[in-house]
């Protein structure tokens, strides 16, 4: 699926979410659920839009937006595995490291997840709904090599199938947090709003 920046800021302008349309690096983090709701893919998309001397620029990276197999069949929480809810999430991650081993967007405000506890590789959106600090990060799958399969990488987090595409998802954030500060808004879209 190819994303671009004028589409992502009418389905975001479309949803009453905000857009950050001004100043250079003013970076907006979109993850787009694929309709195919079968888990352990990189099926998902994770977009960066932005603006450099006044033009628009929008990279999509390969990536999962909800749990691997490995983390529904052995759910962390007895409540079952968290899957992120559309939404945006204004300040939900700052700069930090993941599970303090590699730089990261770590959760530093709440999010709501739906609590899946049925233990199949299908996404269950009439889940119950939780709300909290779950360690709900963007981080890369394999350190060396694309992911082709989700596995372990993902027990909620959204998660970069290729640790290039991710080094350049940090370098970015690095550049933005200069100028903008080290806390990002994420908006998690489902590829119907585009």
């Amino acid at each position: 699926m190819r994303v671009r920046y004028g589409q992502l800021q009418t389905a975001m302008i479309r949803k009453g979410y905000r857009f950050f349309d001004e100043g250079d690096f003013n970076l907006n983090l979109i993850g787009i659920r694929s309709s195919d709701r079968n888990a352990n893919s990189f099926n998902d998309r994770f977009a960066v839009a932005w603006r450099f001397q006044g033009m628009p620029h929008c990279l999509s990276f390969s990536a999962t937006t909800d749990p691997g197999n490995f983390w529904r069949e052995n759910p962390l929480n007895v409540n079952g595995t968290a899957i992120l809810v559309p939404g945006q999430y204004l300040g939900l991650w700052q700069l930090g490291l993941h599970q303090g081993k590699y730089r990261a967007l770590v959760q530093r405000k709440s999010a709501r997840v739906y609590r899946d506890n049925n233990q199949d590789s299908i996404i269950n959106i009439d889940s119950p709904i939780d709300d909290g600090l779950f360690g709900i990060n963007c981080h890369r799958a394999n350190a060396t090599q694309k992911s082709r399969r989700v596995d372990r990488w993902s027990a909620g987090c959204q998660v970069l199938a290729d640790p290039f595409d991710f080094a350049l998802l940090i370098s970015l954030c690095d550049v933005a947090a200069e100028k903008w500060g080290t806390s990002f808004t994420y908006t998690l879209l489902e590829e119907k709003d585009l």
